[in-house]
């Protein structure tokens, strides 16, 4: 097969946070050979792809997505009577539609039945195609806390309620085993209630500090990271204290938080576009009042935190919360625009989804950038994101491993 050679006008260098102009990219099979400038590229018996005009990034990551959601106004109403193998299916069709966007990695922070993971075995068997996934398995909770259900005390939902939800530092450590043992790559929990969960305020702590730790503790066993869903300020700190790699959402985060995750290392992935598709869409889309009550309640003070997680110079991962009400898969590249709006520059958002990400995910040796002997993880858009950032959104072509599948 031969070498192919992906000419490029424009070419973002996540490593370095530039823009390399006039670049051609050699890639073998499904790995990056190099990156030379064009005056010196021999391209005699190369397969050639011309992305002139053009701006070329690593493949992107979006560190915090549901697959088995798509944008539905109350999840919880609008799909009680689908089965498992709806959902895998479902799943399977969204994953499609992030790579399409130019999403060649996803870190997938829970779904129902295990289904993500049955995907991402799909995918890497090479029975259907997608983009790389990183799973969580069932995000973990304690009773009656933020991804535990509400049905009546006389249903049983099997699928929810087993092995995904404990209380006590024992019964949690637990949760995460289960997870581990049916194939988890990470660990996921929640640490506060949240925008979406009936009947719980959104800044409650729902999970005490050893309740916490022990979680952290048992994935630390198995060389894993962490990621929690926290917003209320209390939760962040506890989380940031018993080790979590990871902050979701951090909405109602402190000045306190914000030195804490400087003092231990934590990446925030902010999320900002799950709570303003919520505000700006919700009643249209029928989501319920309380939980668009709840959104406008946190995202002022999340775009505050934001700004001085980046002020601080804290690590901030690209993640969008894909699933969530009218926030579509496939369509979360808006996220690019509100990060740039509250404080970001272009190539800083740039850099959140792929050299962050890939860090953040512990993957920074195979993708996140575009160097030799990566993976061959590539994007193209129309127009230039250093200069509008709405370029993001036009996703011109996307290469995985190697293969083409838009473009």
């Amino acid at each position: 097969m031969a070498m192919k050679a992906i000419k490029c006008s424009k070419m973002f260098d996540s490593q370095n946070g530039t823009v390399l102009e006039n670049v051609v990219i050699f890639v073998d099979g499904d790995k990056i050979v190099s990156v030379t400038p064009a005056a010196q590229a021999k391209l005699d018996g190369c397969e050639i792809i011309d992305l002139t005009g053009k701006f070329v990034t690593p493949g992107l990551i979006d560190a915090h997505v549901h697959l088995s959601m798509n944008g539905q106004g109350n999840p919880s109403t609008t799909r009680p009577y689908e089965t498992i193998g709806d959902w895998a299916l479902f799943s399977l069709r969204t994953a499609q539609a992030d790579l399409m966007a130019g999403f060649t990695s996803l870190r997938v922070c829970g779904d129902r039945g295990f289904v993500a993971e049955a995907v991402r075995d799909a995918i890497n068997r090479g029975d259907h195609w997608g983009p790389r996934l990183m799973t969580a398995g069932r995000s973990i909770a304690t009773t009656g806390g933020h991804a535990d259900d509400h049905y009546g005390p006389y249903l049983n939902d099997e699928l929810n309620t087993s092995h995904g939800v404990g209380d006590g530092p024992v019964e949690l450590a637990k949760c995460a085993r289960y997870n581990i043992k049916h194939g988890a790559d990470f660990i996921k929990f929640m640490a506060t209630g949240g925008v979406m969960s009936r009947g719980t305020t959104v800044g409650a702590q729902q999970m005490t500090l050893e309740e916490m730790k022990a979680i952290c503790d048992t994935a630390k066993m198995y060389n894993m990271i962490t990621a929690t869903h926290a917003h209320g300020t209390s939760g962040i700190k506890d989380a940031i204290r018993a080790g979590v790699t990871s902050v979701e959402h951090g909405m109602m985060m402190d000045e306190e938080g914000i030195q804490l995750m400087k003092e231990h290392g934590t990446t925030l992935v902010p999320t900002l576009i799950a709570a303003e598709r919520i505000i700006v869409m919700g009643e249209k889309i029928g989501t319920p009042d309380w939980a668009i009550a709840k959104a406008k309640q946190v995202f002022e003070r999340a775009t505050w935190g934001f700004k001085r997680c980046i002020e601080e110079n804290i690590p901030i991962a690209f993640g969008t919360d894909s699933g969530t009400p009218y926030n579509f898969h496939g369509k979360q590249t808006y996220e690019f625009e509100l990060m740039v709006r509250y404080g970001m520059t272009p190539i800083q958002a740039l850099t959140a989804a792929t050299k962050t990400a890939s860090e953040l995910m512990r993957k920074q040796d195979t993708v996140g950038s575009i160097e030799a002997g990566k993976f061959a993880d590539i994007a193209a858009f129309d127009g230039d994101p250093t200069e509008d950032i709405t370029a993001m959104t036009r996703c011109a072509f996307v290469m995985k491993g190697g293969v083409v599948y838009k473009g």
